[in-house]
């Protein structure tokens, strides 16, 4: 599971793997002169030392963005603090330019005063709503970003409308590559954390077996961390009942069972990576959107989180996702003409319907 490369997309999983090589590479080797051989060999030592300097590189960019992380922070801090109703933002920290400003401009004097005639009405009518910060700020992107919707059952709602912030660490200097995802929680009548973790451990080398197929930096295994459930509060379990009938008495009796249960806090009781590598292809899948997952909150919710919260990111990562669909809509459309031009060079009437194991014939 490879990291693609660039700064934006380190530790990205890929759960394709290795990268392919052309089908004809071995033979296309094979066939060269021995002397010329020779020397492609040569070139294959200087990619491996590039494939060591990138590396290199990487563990830079992780230390960079450590440095960065720092001066984030307060900015995040203050996001919290609004977030959760522990300071009221000044009227000039609220200054934004809005749509519903571009409208007033252009509506003409009389229908402005007559709008504003009707907002009074309407505050007279009903008095002002001023719920305390942003309510539900961080349930609301949860359950708008597919990705994280699909893990939200509705018996984690309630649990999640007490997330205060979603926190990035990153290891520190002489540590193992990895970043920390901490997930804050005001007290609640579930559990007794107050902070939820989740590790992802990184790797940022060449494979000593295929140095060629280094991108950057991957992520190689996660860790999450026990959560203190009040008794019969814990979601990521169901008790089911079953009756049992005894073959010889006839009698009858109803046994209780635990079982797991869909919940987002599964989240933190990941699958474990082998350290042979060898698992099913479920767990490897399980793993691979984990890794997804985290990398996704790392890159893009804790980052832009208000923009999720308003939608603005959902539209863009939706307009990036269309593009790419027209472009292999394009490609489609191409090869169909190619094929229309050839079918076009022969004469209708001739041509008569043949069976179909007959066509390539």
């Amino acid at each position: 599971m490879d990291a693609n490369k660039g700064k934006g997309d380190q530790a990205m999983p890929n759960p394709g793997g290795q990268m392919g090589k052309p089908v004809g590479f071995p033979f296309m080797e094979s066939m060269l002169p021995k002397a010329v051989k020779r020397r492609v060999h040569a070139l294959k030592r200087l990619q491996e030392q590039c494939a060591h300097i990138e590396a290199k590189f990487y563990e830079e960019v992780h230390e960079l963005e450590r440095k960065y992380a720092t001066l984030y922070q307060p900015l995040f801090d203050k996001r919290r603090e609004i977030v959760t109703g522990a300071i009221e933002p000044t009227d000039e920290e609220c200054e934004w330019p809005t749509d519903e400003d571009d409208e007033e401009e252009e509506l003409a004097e009389e229908v402005k005063e007559k709008a504003t005639i009707e907002d009074a009405k309407k505050e007279e009518a009903t008095p002002e709503e001023n719920p305390k910060g942003i309510p539900d700020f961080w349930l609301t992107i949860f359950k708008s970003v597919d990705m994280l919707s699909d893990m939200v059952q509705e018996h984690d709602e309630p649990i999640l409308k007490h997330l205060r912030d979603i926190q990035v660490k990153f290891s520190e200097p002489g540590q193992p590559m990895s970043f920390t995802l901490e997930f804050h929680f005001e007290p609640n009548g579930y559990f007794n954390n107050a902070v939820l973790t989740k590790v992802y451990k990184m790797k940022s080398e060449p494979e000593a077996s295929d140095p060629f197929s280094f991108e950057g930096p991957e992520i190689i295994d996660c860790e999450g961390c026990q959560i203190d459930w009040h008794k019969g509060k814990d979601v990521t379990v169901k008790i089911i009942k079953k009756k049992q009938k005894h073959k010889g008495r006839g009698t009858v009796r109803t046994v209780t069972k635990q079982v797991p249960n869909d919940s987002f806090f599964n989240f933190f009781n990941p699958v474990k990576a082998s350290p042979d590598g060898e698992m099913d292809e479920d767990s490897e899948f399980n793993l691979a959107t984990d890794f997804e997952i985290g990398h996704f909150f790392r890159e893009r919710i804790v980052p832009r989180a208000v923009l999720y919260f308003t939608g603005e990111a959902l539209e863009d990562d939706e307009s990036f996702e269309e593009e790419e669909l027209e472009e292999g809509d394009e490609e489609e459309q191409d090869e169909e003409g190619d094929e229309d031009d050839e079918e076009g060079d022969t004469d209708p009437k001739k041509e008569q319907p043949q069976p179909a194991e007959c066509k390539q014939q």
